[in-house]
């Protein structure tokens, strides 16, 4: 597939497929629901499985019995219905089974709207389910990085042997733009040694799958294993965009559909002489800390922009380690905000130096 126009959520599933992606378990929901239609289509016509559960509850855990056997699964939902798969992620996470959920986020809490948010980065970068688990968090800001996060979040759910979340929102999920396949990725499934795929495939001891360990020794033992693993993911798959940051008098930090907008916004105080950089993580879960390291010295404020009340400014605190003052902007309720108003809140920030 060469480079095409297509809807963000539809490219969710092309993605998918390009990925090797052929069980997709979902429930409708806007801002989302042509993800599950176009799978509904499309995994048919390759041999693959489609199957609208009856509540997200299900799908989530139709997601552990076919990533348990060995297959690429993929849900999609948004907000209130990842919040109901939690347990069904604490699961997986704890039974160590790979696969990608895509949150196409909303308004919240609650049933909220349908309206575009980033209300669920607590939810998607600390784990909403029970337990000391993490879950790899992408963060993509294009219909392009639509595409190449979701092949890369099967990658990574392989590798790690985890689940991925693909925090997105509605505004991606509902625009139309460019997309190139013909850059994406081959699929590369792994040998999966450890599946409960038939004896046949792994001759010797019974593969068992679960998450529960009665004896307390053994519980804190697995536990200490995957506190490893997620360890080495943030030593190993930090991923970030860091603009012009060397010479800014002011940096600001976004994620998603907010850092397009801060981007421009950026451009603009550029041109008119104010020296602005920009942080983007792309994954919010394992958080680019050492990215703000490089800031200027002379550097004293940071401004987070998000469409929620401020949910990553305890990450933004964390990275500047005392060294430049945390602000804030954002919107709620899904309101998106406005160029102008970056752009304003940047100079208020700016104090009109140039």
């Amino acid at each position: 597939m060469a480079k095409v126009l297509m809807k963000g959520n539809e490219a969710v599933g092309a993605a998918a497929i390009e990925a090797g992606c052929k069980h997709f378990f979902g429930y409708p929901i806007t801002p989302q629901s042509e993800v599950p239609e176009y799978l509904a289509r499309e995994l048919p016509k390759i041999d693959g499985c489609f199957l609208q559960a009856e509540s997200e509850v299900a799908a989530i855990n139709m997601l552990y019995g076919a990533a348990g056997a060995g297959a690429r699964v993929m849900t999609s939902s948004s907000s209130p219905g990842v919040s109901l798969m939690q347990e069904g992620i604490s699961y997986m996470a704890g039974a160590e089974l790979p696969c990608v959920i895509v949150n196409m986020m909303r308004g919240g809490p609650g049933l909220g709207s349908i309206q575009p948010s980033q209300t669920d980065y607590f939810q998607s970068t600390r784990g909403g389910g029970n337990g000391d688990y993490r879950t790899i968090t992408l963060a993509p800001s294009s219909v392009q990085e639509l595409v190449d996060l979701v092949i890369l979040g099967f990658d990574l759910a392989d590798k790690y042997r985890n689940p991925v979340v693909l925090m997105s929102d509605g505004v991606l999920g509902q625009m139309m733009e460019p997309v190139d396949f013909s850059l994406a990725k081959k699929a590369e499934i792994p040998t999966k040694d450890w599946a409960t795929n038939g004896k046949g495939n792994h001759p010797g001891e019974r593969n068992i799958i679960n998450s529960i360990y009665l004896s307390a020794e053994e519980l804190e033992a697995h536990n200490k294993k995957l506190m490893a693993k997620y360890k080495e993911i943030c030593e190993n798959e930090v991923r970030v965009d860091v603009e012009n940051i060397e010479d800014a008098d002011l940096v600001i930090n976004a994620y998603g559909t907010t850092a397009r907008i801060a981007k421009t916004a950026i451009e603009a105080l550029r041109e008119e002489g104010y020296k602005v950089g920009l942080i983007r993580p792309i994954t919010c879960w394992p958080y680019p800390y050492d990215a703000f390291k490089d800031i200027n010295p002379e550097c004293k404020d940071v401004l987070v922009c998000e469409m929620n009340q401020g949910q990553m400014i305890d990450d933004a605190k964390i990275a500047v380690e005392g060294r430049q003052k945390i602000h804030f902007f954002g919107r709620q309720g899904g309101v998106i905000p406005t160029v102008e108003e970056i752009k304003e809140a940047a100079l208020e920030i700016l104090g009109g130096l140039k």
